[in-house]
């Protein structure tokens, strides 16, 4: 069956999207739309060129009428993160860009999934909704799913084990305010503590891997400006999960609605992926401090959605 994205944004982030998309061959068609459209073509006929290698996918530079019958739309447009500044002080510069980008879209999309990468990724993913109107399912942020993965391979290199051998999860607001879920973390069905006792290595620091974590795009964004080869890899990840129509359990964003006592926001929680978008969401077992710090992250973006007027 014919697939086609488009991908909003033709910066850093949307150009290494589009290029992951199309080694994946997960897509027939994949436009790029910019306000720089001269930059949106170069970094579509650069894709081309790749296109003898990966497979048949033609990828060029589009504007808003190519919407009309993708199966996903790819939000990557609007502000960088600077060095110093937190995702949450970018809110006011990317909602004007969201509100924008949405009232063109709007006019010639005919439905999918919308896939919201911008950052604060929260706030926009709320925003959209409360813009769009468009059905809860049919929205979802990236959130944490890069997170997760961050953690996840500190903890591999800890445990000297295969990263793909590790379940743990990131929840929360895709920033400082995340919650690592200790409680939940296993290597091989044991809790990640007892793996570490039985493979002869020290338990982890929570505190040093949670900061490891938290500052890993600030890190990057200091040495080289931006954060886009492990992003575009999270988008992917997400993308084959409803291309494919996986079931894939992946800590996307997404409206929150009554999960531990949390209303009316939007922030990752495991949920179940799939062609429609956001199946269902998983109302894990937390441990008491666990809830007390997602109902602290949940507080600190509907904070953020008060001063932008939001609710």
């Amino acid at each position: 069956m014919a697939v086609k994205m488009v991908i909003i944004g033709a910066g850093a982030v949307g150009a290494t999207v589009a290029y992951t998309l199309v080694t994946a061959s997960l897509a027939n068609q994949v436009a790029l739309i910019d306000i720089d459209r001269a930059r949106a073509e170069g970094e579509a006929r650069d894709i081309a060129d790749s296109t003898p290698f990966t497979g048949p996918v033609r990828i060029y530079a589009g504007d808003y009428e190519d919407c009309r019958d993708a199966l996903i739309i790819i939000f990557a447009a609007g502000a960088n993160q600077h060095p110093g500044e937190t995702r949450l002080e970018l809110a006011a510069r990317n909602l004007r860009v969201v509100r924008d980008v949405t009232d063109r879209l709007l006019r010639h999309w005919n439905g999918g999934v919308l896939l919201m990468v911008t950052n604060p990724v929260d706030v926009l993913t709320y925003a959209v909704l409360r813009f769009t109107g468009l059905p809860e399912h049919a929205v979802i942020g990236s959130g944490t799913i890069l997170d997760s993965a961050r953690f996840r391979h500190l903890l591999s290199r800890h445990c000297r084990v295969d990263a793909r051998n590790v379940h743990a999860y990131v929840l929360g607001e895709h920033g400082d305010s995340e919650v690592f879920l200790w409680s939940r973390a296993t290597i091989a069905g044991m809790h990640v503590d007892e793996f570490c006792d039985r493979r002869g290595v020290p338990r982890p620091d929570r505190e040093r891997f949670a900061d490891q974590v938290r500052g890993a795009a600030a890190e990057i964004i200091s040495r080289k400006g931006a954060t886009y080869y492990a992003v575009s890899l999270s988008v992917r990840r997400i993308c084959e999960a409803i291309v494919r129509d996986q079931q894939s359990v992946l800590t996307v964003s997404g409206l929150v609605h009554g999960y531990y006592g949390i209303t009316d926001t939007a922030f990752s929680l495991p949920t179940i992926v799939g062609r429609k978008g956001r199946i269902k969401v998983l109302d894990l077992p937390l441990d008491v401090h666990e809830e007390e710090a997602l109902c602290h992250s949940a507080g600190v973006l509907r904070k953020v959605l008060q001063e932008n007027g939001l609710i």
